[in-house]
């Protein structure tokens, strides 16, 4: 298993300008290997380029066997699930959807807290339906930090109240989330 801790995001409808901010947020040196889930189907994305050109890490998409390492950013590619594998390698999955998308947040969230348990961080940001709210307990229950934008700041506040209903995550403001996600990217605590 690797020794440095991840970070699993999640966002849907309206989630792009707050993935923007975490990405603006995450230093350079950041310890971590940072995972995103955006709801973009099978479409043709330019979101690794956009994030690369707002922040600090290198973001792509990520591939079927990846090994994870920190300061990159690994975005899950049009219509796969993106699981992780001990000890810690990406998997990518045409399989069912999950709360009806492909790639969803759920996958990836289950398979990073158990293959990371108290080193993963969870965030559910801006997004319609449900998507995160199972993977993000389970996060919790392996003794991983879930985190998840206020539903009522986001710009959809569906996934993060379906976060809230299905455990007690800490709810953030946008620009404090973004804090606290770089501040574990940096080794210190968020207690």
């Amino acid at each position: 298993m690797s020794d440095f801790p991840v970070v699993a995001i999640g966002a849907s409808v309206g989630g792009l300008d707050a993935v923007r901010l975490i990405t603006e947020a995450l230093p350079r040196d950041c310890g971590a290997a940072v995972l995103l889930v955006m709801h973009i189907g099978a479409r043709q994305s330019d979101l690794p380029e956009i994030l690369s050109w707002h922040g600090k890490l290198p973001a792509a998409f990520a591939r079927e066997g990846d090994r994870l390492e920190t300061g990159r950013l690994y975005v899950a590619p049009p219509d796969r699930h993106m699981v992780l594998v001990a000890p810690g390698i990406v998997h990518l999955d045409a399989g069912p959807k999950v709360h009806n998308t492909r790639p969803a947040v759920d996958p990836l969230f289950t398979s990073a807290a158990a293959t990371y348990g108290r080193r993963v961080v969870g965030v559910v940001l801006s997004g319609r339906g449900q998507d995160g709210a199972e993977g993000l307990r389970t996060i919790r229950q392996r003794g991983g930090l879930a985190l998840t934008e206020d539903p009522a700041r986001a710009v959809d506040g569906a996934m993060p109240a379906a976060a809230v209903a299905a455990d007690d995550p800490e709810i953030l403001l946008i620009d404090r989330l973004a804090k606290r996600v770089a501040q574990f990217c940096l080794g210190k605590s968020l207690v």
